[in-house]
């Protein structure tokens, strides 16, 4: 199978598309008027973007208007995919993958002239130049965008469902993991069987030595929080403006990735919460992405009115069937040379795809991802959403941008993301089988040189206000965790060697202290029989000062973790969260159940998806007015 190497035109546009004639013969024909043309071309004079995608995304002309006065203009015709598919013999003799990536199909060749269809005529000349010489001479016919990516898609699913599956490299993925199952459960439970007995024989020795780990684990992971607290509170938001865009350049295409699964209850409601983002719609490219399984949330889709910029993508049915994989098998079907991701229940700022634009603009190239800030707009449903709101302000707020700031590699979030496109495909993608796919991205990118920056626009998400939905959801990302960590460590001079010193410390210090925080949570929890004066299990094996001394610093952590918690809702939007602070101390022990579930299903299930449910906000936006009261900037 030939693959074109079209690495020098992947950013071309329009370079060679000729608007002013386009326009004159759509001018000419009645198509538009001479108005509607001099406006599309004052803004493609600030985009990035083709007069044909102009008109139609701003609904000046139908797409199959354009199709035939694009036709007409090349002196070709329109073909329809569906009614006259490609030949058999033509279709597997280009990668299926660079066709989606750049909406070309082989068609039929007739007098031994291929006829190649494309939805992109304006790039026609460069992939000519690019085809093996078997498909030569060629000549362009014209084809809708959908009809060319679902043909390829089709008769190329093997091979594509075999390529979301193993895009990333497998020596960065925990693919290899599905087997010998048997083998990692009986090591495990020899492992517990001798800690057991270990702990039979010598339990005050075992209890020092666990204590003393988690003491040691809790003053790494306070210095390193406080360390990221300092960086960030004496850089303030207002230091994170997003700079002007520079002379001459214009804004690019983002394409918007939005994973779907069984989500009947907010599914009609996120295309009127997209319609709110003011990025220039020719620009825009949504991809709503369905599993081929879930007939559920495609009928829902298939009965809301969705804008030309907003588009549907189905998953082959496969395994894992994970949220990564379904991105990776998207990621071709995108437009964009920024590829961004929402959550099915994600509220965005208005102008957040404008701040990446222009941040991304005036960026070095080795910044290649943006993470966005992430906040909840229910927090008065009850008090475990009024926890998670706080924990993420902390986290999203201070915290993170914080490990940013002082260089280290930072763990993403799922949502609010923005990469670099060329960066994201050399690194392969998601880690179809990592049940936290954004961890292991966001190290994978420091890994092979990359940064990441945390900017300052915010997206409204659903807090998890459930008890056991919560613990289902924290035990999946700690699983991921574990299995990031894994992964990466498989090699640690070559992780040291990526990273460098500075970052493969803070690696170290991020994962191992919260790892083993979670896991031995109940030990450091004893230190509050020190405080409050009662006897602790050490007494008389430990020295009763060095028990005062390991209690005050258990205590000093903990006002430590107050104070950020109180200064990331220091503000307007978050102020009536201030009294619930106190009761961190009772949220926090939810993760410890979440933990053990984690390692069991490391141990047993390792690529099984614990979906949290999402609809169930009282506060959730719907209809028309999407943004949250009250809901802070920064």
């Amino acid at each position: 199978m030939y693959f074109p190497d079209l690495r020098e035109f992947d950013g071309t546009s329009n370079a060679d598309l000729k608007p002013a004639s386009l326009g004159s013969e759509l001018v000419r024909t009645g198509a538009i008027t001479s108005e509607q043309l001099m406006a599309a071309l004052s803004v493609q004079a600030q985009c990035d973007a083709t007069l044909d995608k102009i008109l139609t995304t701003e609904g000046i002309m139908r797409p199959a208007d354009m199709r035939s006065a694009l036709a007409r203009y090349h002196d070709t015709f329109v073909v329809d995919l569906e009614e006259t598919p490609p030949a058999g013999t033509l279709i597997h003799m280009l990668d299926p993958q660079f066709c989606i990536k750049h909406c070309i199909v082989a068609w039929q060749k007739v007098d031994d002239v291929t006829h190649i269809a494309t939805s992109r005529p304006h790039l026609f000349e460069q992939i000519v130049a690019a085809l093996p010489d078997e498909l030569l001479p060629a000549r362009m016919v014209i084809a809708s965008q959908e009809q060319i990516q679902n043909t390829v898609a089709r008769l190329n699913r093997p091979a594509l469902v075999l390529a979301a599956q193993t895009r990333v490299p497998e020596a960065e993925s925990c693919r290899t993991w599905g087997k010998n199952r048997r083998l990692r459960i009986v090591l495990c439970l020899a492992a517990l069987t001798a800690v057991a007995v270990l702990t039979f024989r010598y339990p005050t020795i075992v209890f020092m030595a666990l204590v003393g780990w988690a003491i040691f684990t809790l003053m790494v992971s306070s210095v390193m929080k406080t360390a990221a607290f300092v960086a960030r509170v004496s850089k303030p938001p207002e230091d994170f403006l997003t700079p002007d865009l520079p002379s001459g350049a214009r804004l690019p295409k983002v394409s918007v990735l939005v994973p779907l699964f069984k989500e009947k209850e907010i599914a009609s409601h996120l295309v009127q919460r997209l319609k709110k983002l003011n990025y220039p719609k020719s620009l825009l490219d949504v991809v709503l992405v369905l599993e081929e399984v879930d007939t559920l949330t495609q009928d829902t889709v298939a009965r809301t009115s969705l804008p030309p910029w907003l588009r549907v993508v189905v998953v082959p049915k496969g395994e894992p069937q994970t949220k990564p994989r379904a991105m990776n098998y998207a990621l071709d079907f995108c437009d964009g040379e920024i590829i961004g991701i929402f959550d099915a229940e994600d509220a965005p700022d208005a102008d957040q795809i404008t701040r990446v634009a222009h941040h991304f603009l005036n960026a070095p190239p080795d910044l290649v991802c943006l993470q966005g800030i992430l906040d909840y707009y229910n927090p008065r449903q009850n008090w475990i959403a009024r926890c998670f709101t706080i924990e993420y302000a902390a986290w999203f707020r201070l915290i993170l941008p914080g490990m940013a700031q002082l260089g280290f590699g930072i763990p993403l979030g799922g949502t609010t993301l923005y990469f670099r496109r060329d960066a994201l495909e050399e690194l392969g993608g998601w880690d179809a089988h990592n049940v936290t796919e954004d961890a292991d991205l966001g190290f994978r990118l420091a890994r092979h040189g990359y940064r990441t920056d945390v900017i300052q626009t915010v997206t409204g998400e659903e807090a998890n206000c459930r008890a056991l939905p919560w613990v289902r959801q924290r035990s999946r990302w700690l699983k991921g965790y574990m299995t990031t960590y894994l992964v990466h460590m498989r090699k640690p001079l070559k992780l040291f060697n990526q990273l460098g010193a500075w970052r493969f410390i803070g690696f170290q210090a991020h994962f191992v202290t919260a790892m083993s925080q979670f896991f031995l949570a109940p030990l450091l929890w004893s230190f509050w029989l020190v405080i409050l004066g009662l006897p602790h299990p050490l007494d008389g094996i430990v020295p009763h000062e060095m028990l005062l001394t390991m209690g005050s610093l258990f205590l000093t952590v903990e006002m430590i973790n107050v104070v950020a918690n109180l200064t990331a809702i220091a503000n307007p939007g978050h102020r009536h969260l201030l009294p619930w602070v106190a009761t961190m101390h009772v949220y926090y022990p939810l993760g410890v159940f979440a933990a053990y579930k984690a390692l069991y299903e490391l141990i047993v299930i390792p690529f099984y998806w614990d979906k949290t449910p999402h609809g169930l906000s009282i506060d959730h936006p719907k209809g028309t007015d999407q943004t949250p009261k009250a809901r802070p900037r920064v």
